[in-house]
């Protein structure tokens, strides 16, 4: 604007149009000012602040493909022990569970223990047939086939499955989990 300005008065005046080192060096320095402001204001927060900015930016944590497979591993230890409760704390706040066995959503906490207390009743343990896992930043997919096997009646269970984590800032959480039982016999 103070380069247009200089320019506009010169030309009024007759004047040349060009300016002179000075004001190009104080041009400079405010567009790159300018910019490094605007670059910095592009930063978000990857745990979904609406604030952008530097201060809001999360580290990514270091994470393997082995690091978020055990993740399944934890989940499935959760089942294990029975508890309800201890299986929903695997899952972050606001997430979805879409489940193999329910035709219901469950979204809150309790609709989740709800869920689980139906379900543990079976006495599941799940095993990993194939997967694939993808890792972002603060976000991991581990998408892939498992079973379950009931044991309290030694039924299989050969299901499709997509875990979705969030990194909270301390640990891995499960977003969203879609279960649903392989429609080929």
């Amino acid at each position: 604007m103070a380069l247009f300005a200089l320019v506009s008065s010169r030309a009024e005046s007759g004047q040349t149009l060009l300016p002179d080192r000075k004001t190009m060096e104080m041009s400079r320095i405010a567009l790159s000012a300018a910019i490094a402001f605007a670059i910095s204001g592009c930063a978000t927060t990857p745990t979904g602040s609406d604030t952008p900015g530097p201060q809001n930016a999360q580290a990514c944590p270091a994470a393997s493909e082995p690091d978020i497979a055990s993740l399944f591993d934890r989940w499935n230890n959760s089942l294990k022990t029975g508890n309800p409760r201890e299986v929903a704390a695997n899952y972050a706040d606001k997430s979805v569970l879409l489940a193999t066995l329910s035709n219901k959503p469950r979204v809150t906490r309790e609709e989740k223990i709800d869920y689980f207390e139906h379900f543990l009743e079976n006495k599941p343990s799940g095993k990993i047939n194939w997967r694939t896992i993808k890792i972002d930043c603060t976000t991991a997919i581990d998408i892939g086939l498992y079973t379950f096997t009931l044991g309290k009646t030694g039924q299989e269970v050969k299901a499709r499955y997509t875990f979705t984590y969030k990194w909270d800032g301390k640990q891995w959480l499960i977003s969203t989990h879609h279960s649903s039982m392989m429609p080929e016999k």
